[in-house]
């Protein structure tokens, strides 16, 4: 009987752990999106514009999944013009043919075809967006994926009450395709924008606005999640809450370690979760973004967003419901919009580059983590701004009869047309592209000197990628450059997360600036802002096979160049090379 009894015993056990495995696979589900992207006829700033969106909606559709489910999104292209979509900050383990960068992972999605994006989200939650990576679609093109954390597991910090996304982005009043164009042909730099954007509208102060600003409704008491989102095209935003402190939990859906600011600052590219205990005296508060403009003598958007943090049943204030990004609940008409005026918060000058770094070294990963060791493979570049020499007339109209550009390392990133760089990494395709993309800088002068010679201003173009052995580590040392004008650069490095070990200003000198790394408890990113006149130290292994972009992530810099690829080899073993590409890929000129 004792025997039976201990096998019937060691039975049940066997199950139970059996169903340990099976259950948290079991609870994973497969999510399926159409995004049909087509022109829409909207109206911002008294004028009605024709735009490219996603199903009709700007800003676009917020996905919604639980970490470890896949997601399956059929992209049907009735736009005129080619787009692909990026899934920004995922990491496409083995799957670069889901990442989305034009003529990187994938030729583009011609008008009238499709192509269907596959991928999991295993291992990674919290707020990411997605965006078209096509010319400068994405100015309207983008939205929220937010990944929450496994079915039945908490958030390491109280449930909040309510969870709001907050989409920050620019407005053109002409065509943003027409605006870069102009651009590239003239070889003067693209226009700015004339407004930011808050959930799609620039609120308040711009004209005919105050009756669509976006409201965010709140409970005395209660403690809600902004998930913030810089979707804009070339702008760092300041943002602002009158009245209340947010609380950073996450950056780039990375959780951190919790620390209560009066600004966030936010590069194009990253996210940031704050918390928000709506504790003052129940009214209406002013939610704002302005440009941080940490380049000297370049024009920048200097109109400033607003949203409304509007308390239920404040005195003088109608009932209202959210009204944010399409694919959460709106209300119907505009209510709330009468009512006291709002309280404006504290807002840093645009210039202000103590307050932006103040907050970017105020972020730090919730605990010690392992910091990837020793480097094995070290990349030190420049970027910066690049002038090409050219004859003078309608196609040098860039700074003193030149055309404007960007470059990494003194090479200004030129993308393939007839095939993307996957591909011929994948099929071995040769005089795609050359693998000889310098690990050091070309010439070593005072980086961040503002007399810079001349001599050192224009790169030279080509599609020069760097190989990466898998399982190396890695350390990128990205150096701001004083050629035309220092300025903050968000580098986004796409497949992977990475620590930042130190950032500073001037010159990066190895021997003085790693005893500053932070080896205990780096943030970890996706994107980065790179200081103004100075340097970052990042640090990643390589455990993703593939071809990866890496870019500033403001999109004039992107256009003129300032961007380069690694080619991670794959490994060994069975799971560690890149899956064979799906048959619907699009065919380059077809």
């Amino acid at each position: 009987m004792a025997t039976r009894g201990l096998m019937r015993l060691c039975c049940f056990l066997s199950g139970v752990l059996l169903l340990s495995f099976i259950i948290p696979s079991a609870l994973a589900e497969e999510r399926f999106y159409e995004f049909v992207v087509k022109e829409t006829v909207v109206k911002r700033l008294c004028q009605t514009n024709k735009i490219i969106t996603v199903n009709g909606q700007f800003p676009g559709p917020t996905i919604e999944v639980n970490s470890g489910d896949t997601l399956v999104i059929r992209a049907v292209n009735m736009a005129q013009y080619n787009v692909t979509l990026h899934w920004h900050g995922l990491r496409q383990l083995r799957n670069g043919w889901a990442d989305g960068p034009e003529f990187v992972t994938q030729c583009p999605i011609r008008p009238g075809s499709s192509y269907t994006y596959r991928y999991t989200t295993e291992g990674q939650e919290g707020t990411l967006w997605w965006h078209a990576h096509s010319s400068w679609l994405r100015a309207t093109v983008h939205g929220a994926l937010i990944i929450h954390p496994k079915r039945g597991l908490p958030y390491p910090f109280p449930k909040p009450a309510k969870e709001f996304p907050v989409l920050l982005a620019e407005w053109w009043r002409r065509d943003p395709i027409s605006v870069i164009r102009q651009s590239m042909i003239t070889g003067a730099p693209p226009n700015i924008s004339d407004a930011i954007l808050i959930n799609g509208q620039p609120g308040d102060f711009l004209p005919c606005s105050s009756q669509e600003t976006s409201i965010i409704p709140v409970v005395a008491g209660e403690t809600n999640l902004l998930r913030i989102m810089n979707a804009a095209m070339n702008s760092e935003l300041f943002v602002s809450l009158a009245g209340h402190k947010m609380t950073v939990v996450a950056a780039d859906a990375q959780y951190t370690k919790p620390f209560d600011t009066n600004v966030v600052l936010i590069g194009p590219g990253q996210t940031t979760d704050v918390l928000v205990t709506a504790n003052a005296a129940p009214g209406r508060y002013y939610l704002t973004a302005r440009v941080y403009a940490s380049a000297q003598g370049v024009p920048f958007d200097n109109t400033t967003a607003t949203a409304i943090f509007q308390y239920k049943n404040a005195p003088g204030c109608a009932e209202t419901g959210f009204s944010g990004p399409q694919g959460r609940p709106r209300p119907s008409g505009h209510p709330g919009r009468a009512g006291p005026a709002p309280m404006l918060p504290y807002m840093p000058a645009n210039n202000d580059t103590n307050a932006a770094t103040i907050f970017s070294n105020s972020i730090r990963s919730p605990g010690p983590v392992k910091v990837p060791g020793p480097v094995t493979q070290e990349v030190f570049t420049t970027i910066g701004f690049g002038l090409f020499n050219c004859r003078p007339g309608p196609f040098c109209q860039g700074p003193n009869n030149t055309r404007f550009g960007a470059s990494m390392n003194n090479v200004s990133f030129q993308l393939p047309n007839t095939v993307s760089l996957l591909q011929a990494h994948y099929h071995r395709i040769p005089g795609v592209f050359t693998e000889d993309f310098p690990a050091f800088p070309p010439v070593i002068f005072d980086f961040t000197s503002q007399n810079v010679p001349r001599a050192l201003w224009q790169p030279v173009k080509g599609t020069r990628l760097y190989r990466v052995k898998f399982g190396a580590v890695v350390q990128i040392v990205f150096q701001d450059t004083g050629i035309f004008a220092a300025e903050e650069h968000p580098m986004h490095i796409h497949g992977y997360h990475f620590y930042v070990l130190a950032t500073g200003f001037g010159n990066y000198n190895p021997r003085r600036d790693e005893a500053k790394f932070n080896m205990v408890d780096p943030p970890s990113r996706n994107t980065i802002g790179v200081p103004v006149g100075g340097w970052a130290v990042v640090r990643f292994k390589a455990d993703n096979p593939g071809v990866w972009l890496v870019h500033c992530h403001i999109d004039a810099h992107l256009t003129g160049g300032l961007a380069m690829a690694l080619v991670v080899e794959d490994g060994k073993a069975e799971l560690e090379s890149t899956v064979p590409p799906p048959l619907d890929l699009p065919i380059c000129g077809l």
